[in-house]
């Protein structure tokens, strides 16, 4: 129906221009009027986020019941005075997660630096969790509990490793901290898209110690490997000059081999002849070594004569003449021996019968050529007083002479250092031999 008609039709009723009039003006405002009503509760939800609408209990599936619904994407309207509308948004939240001073495995300090990607839910259980704890928080408050929480797990997973798990695989060290952390997220009601582990760092120096032994060790293996391929090449070269050694030596000794066939063989052909040959130059040599052995056996017999005329026959005619000579002297000792002994004997008795007077007058016979050696020993001798030695008033016997003799040789030594009675030994000795016929033994001395 267009207003023409509706002006008819209002004329065809008898309304008047002015009535007219109002009445649109009155439909105008009505019209604007709920426009803007529709306007204000008409809510439009985009892909990135959720509405919820508070206010009326509502039971979702058969037993629960719960005081809001939620719309996501498309449009709804709010009932005025029953429901309020809030939004929430869907967007990643990006946390720079960092962690100092947190203890792993082994009491090592470490910093740990890392990046996640976090995100309310769209849907059903979890959305129910995140309107209870974050329904009218700002974005920033919502981080921050995360950090804090993400942070808290990061702590826990490192006290389970060790900074050589940690360094070694961040990889693993991130997908280990996402699954401590998804319990915690999902009671927070928040999603854990991505964590990306980006840096660990000590103060303490110690993963740069890991750092410089794995490099070591890197090095060493580089080095071991190398020194192995040059070993294993060395090896390969060294037996392939073994290889070429044995072949050059296999050709030389089978070359050996065949000249020594063939010398074989032409000693083979060649033997009757050489025996032949050798046994002639054989016969001949014994030939010549019998008639060699007649000739020296001659030989034998003429040194032998020769020998016997010239070496033995005069020997035994040396060795008779010897004989008789030793006799002749023998017998001559003989004599002159016995002569001796007959002599000394003969004095001996002479000497006993005589008594102590023949042995104080051979004493005296001895001493003076001792006095005189013993005056001719001394160039001049001053002599303070002399004492004679006689036989005194009452007759002195042999026994008191020879005790004055022996206090003389006493002085005479003390004075001069001259021992008369050795003097005298060696005198009556040297007499008794002149005495002795031809070298004979000598009288026994006198006794003192």
């Amino acid at each position: 129906m267009n207003t023409l008609a509706i002006i008819n039709t209002f004329g065809l009723l008898g309304v008047t221009s002015t009535t007219l009039g109002s009445v649109l003006g009155v439909l105008s405002l009505a019209a604007v009027a709920a426009v803007l009503t529709v306007k204000r509760l008409l809510y439009l939800c985009q892909p990135n986020e959720v509405l919820i609408f508070s206010g009326r209990r509502r039971v979702a599936g058969s037993s629960i019941a719960r005081g809001y619904r939620i719309v996501r994407g498309g449009s709804t309207l709010r009932i005025p005075l029953l429901e309020t509308a809030d939004r929430m948004d869907l967007t990643n939240m990006i946390l720079d997660v960092k962690v100092t001073n947190a203890y792993s495995k082994g009491g090592i300090p470490l910093t740990v630096q890392g990046i996640a990607n976090i995100k309310i839910p769209g849907g059903e259980p979890l959305l129910s969790n995140t309107l209870e704890r974050f329904l009218g928080s700002s974005k920033a408050d919502i981080m921050k509990t995360a950090r804090e929480t993400l942070e808290g797990n990061l702590r826990g997973v490192l006290s389970t490793l060790t900074p050589e798990e940690v360094n070694r695989d961040k990889e693993r060290f991130a997908r280990q901290l996402a699954t401590e952390a998804e319990q915690d997220f999902n009671t927070l009601g928040l999603v854990l898209d991505t964590l990306k582990i980006q840096n660990v760092t000590d103060e303490v120096g110690y993963l740069d110690a890991i750092g410089r032994m794995r490099s070591a060790q890197i090095r060493r293996d580089a080095k071991i490997a190398e020194a192995t391929a040059s070993a294993e090449a060395a090896e390969q070269k060294w037996k392939n000059n073994m290889a070429a050694e044995i072949s050059k030596i296999e050709a030389e000794v089978e070359i050996t081999r065949r000249s020594q066939e063939r010398r074989i063989a032409d000693a083979t052909t060649q033997r009757g002849a050489q025996i032949a040959t050798e046994e002639a130059e054989v016969q001949a040599q014994v030939a010549q070594a019998t008639a060699n052995i007649q000739t020296q056996k001659a030989r034998i017999e003429q040194v032998k004569a020769q020998l016997q005329a010239d070496v033995i026959a005069p020997a035994q005619a040396n060795l008779e003449q010897a004989i008789q000579r030793a006799k002749g002297e023998a017998a001559q000792i003989i004599e002159q021996g016995q002569a001796t002994a007959k002599v000394l004997t003969d004095l001996g008795q002479t000497y006993q019968s005589a008594g102590s007077q023949a042995r104080d007058a051979l004493l005296m016979q001895k001493l003076i050529p001792v006095l005189e050696l013993l005056s001719s020993t001394i160039s001049s001798l001053q002599v303070d007083r002399m004492t004679v030695l006689g036989s005194g008033e009452g007759g002195a016997n042999g026994k008191q002479l020879a005790e004055l003799l022996v206090d003389s040789n006493e002085q005479v030594k003390a004075a001069t250092g001259v021992d008369l009675g050795q003097a005298l030994r060696e005198k009556l000795g040297a007499g008794a031999a002149s005495a002795r016929p031809n070298g004979g033994p000598s009288a026994p001395p006198p006794h003192t």
